[in-house]
């Protein structure tokens, strides 16, 4: 593995977005493991984010007495076939995609994405989360994890995707560190990709 490339699918740095599949589409990592948190569904995720997201559970409840719960971590190619035709289905092809990426292109698939929502279902999935307890103190503190808050408010643009507060993605604590304090928000930006607002026709 290549640990810095922003091009292999095994790489913590792998950018996927529309215009960047992952390569092999069906890719799946071989360290995937179970993630000892709450949740909805069973998280699973990539050693080092797992490793990252217990402490980050940990700290957060040590801090501030509160909890919070995975509602969704690592998703195979074929899990994202599902997830993403019921968003059709929900939304139509437009709606779908700007809240659900299409299989092959999800940053779930990478296993080092996951989604965060409080103990108490409180605006789950959506995007009041960042006014919670649990969504302030996640864009105030992940970083020192590992961890970027993937699509940020206002760059759906350059991401393509709708602001969501409670999706994290582990890059590493270095580049996490340089990314906040340089206050680049989007590795499309951080790695001058240009924007990904939509998929190749």
């Amino acid at each position: 593995m290549t640990k810095y490339s922003i091009d292999e699918p095994s790489s913590y740095w792998v950018v996927v977005n529309k215009l960047r599949p992952l390569d092999p589409q069906d890719f799946a990592a071989d360290d995937l493991i179970p993630v000892p948190i709450p949740y909805v569904y069973a998280p699973t995720l990539r050693q080092p984010a797992a490793k990252a997201i217990v402490k980050i559970f940990e700290d957060f409840e040590d801090e501030t007495g509160l909890t919070m719960k995975a509602q969704s971590a690592y998703r195979s190619y074929g899990a994202q076939v599902a997830v993403y035709n019921n968003w059709v289905a929900q939304l139509g092809q437009k709606g779908a995609d700007l809240t659900s990426a299409r299989p092959g292109h999800s940053e779930h698939q990478t296993g080092l994405a996951i989604d965060i929502s409080a103990s108490d279902g409180k605006c789950t999935l959506d995007q009041c989360f960042a006014d919670t307890p649990q969504g302030e103190w996640l864009a105030d503190n992940a970083w020192k994890y590992g961890f970027i808050l993937r699509y940020p408010e206002g760059m759906t643009d350059i991401t393509g995707y709708e602001f969501e507060p409670w999706h994290y993605r582990f890059v590493g604590k270095g580049l996490a560190k340089e990314m906040h304090d340089t206050k680049i928000k989007t590795l499309e930006e951080f790695f001058d990709l240009g924007a990904a607002p939509d998929y190749a026709k």
